[in-house]
């Protein structure tokens, strides 16, 4: 998924800047386009390489949202390609059917259990939140006019892991009657690996992309936990790129 992704990205980025070689020649005033913004993604999310037993629970509400506070500087040879930087935090939201993580546990791996026939939460999740610094080089048709023109993005970002936790809500018998509202909570890293680096690219029109992001370091877990495990977001984008 993510050689499609960086090399639908690459290619959109060189066909529309070739064929604009000419215009760049003329002079473009960008003293009304802001070299500062926030970005802000709401994606839908999926752990892909997951063990069969757990990949089969992860349900199709599994989401993620990223924000970041990024600077933008255009080249000075080509003002329609720009380099962007920034900070920020990025988080997902996996969650699980009737299978819970024993995030806290002692075994050398990380144990997912069925609860098809106990106990179980109505809603349960895995949440982790890493604090990123995204890089992109983007290229804009009417870098002059930000909110009206097509624009593409390609980079990468590199995040080390802030907060893991899952979240289970309303607790239900195993005929799936409600027992009462209780929440538990549960925190630890000890899963995890604490680093990871994440191919990303973003197409789109005006302040509103669509953007894919998919690790490219290891896996979510550390060697032998589990198994080797990505995330995967697609999902919108709104920012002033």
């Amino acid at each position: 998924m993510k050689k499609y992704i960086l090399a639908w990205a690459f290619l959109s980025i060189f066909n529309v800047g070739f064929s604009q070689k000419s215009n760049t020649k003329k002079q473009i005033d960008l003293s009304n386009r802001p070299s500062d913004h926030l970005m802000i993604q709401f994606s839908a999310d999926n752990w892909n390489g997951a063990a069969d037993s757990v990949s089969a629970r992860i349900k199709t509400g599994s989401r993620g949202a990223n924000v970041y506070f990024m600077l933008d500087k255009p080249f000075k040879s080509n003002p329609h390609f720009s380099a962007a930087f920034g900070l920020g935090i990025g988080t997902s939201h996996i969650f699980l059917d009737k299978l819970i993580a024993d995030i806290k546990g002692t075994s050398s791996t990380l144990m997912f259990t069925s609860l098809d026939t106990t106990n179980r939460f109505k809603k349960y999740k895995v949440t982790t939140a890493y604090l990123e610094v995204p890089v992109e080089l983007r290229f804009s048709l009417h870098p002059d006019k930000p909110n009206k023109s097509f624009k593409v993005a390609i980079g990468a970002k590199v995040g080390t892991l802030m907060n893991v936790h899952t979240k289970g809500k309303t607790l239900l018998n195993s005929s799936g009657k409600t027992i009462s509202s209780y929440t538990e909570k549960i925190n630890s890293k000890s899963y995890f690996n604490n680093r990871r680096l994440a191919a990303t690219a973003r197409i789109g029109y005006g302040n509103f992309s669509f953007f894919g992001s998919y690790n490219l370091s290891g896996s979510i877990f550390k060697d032998l936990v589990s198994a080797d495990t990505k995330l995967l977001q697609l999902g919108l984008t709104i920012s002033g790129l």
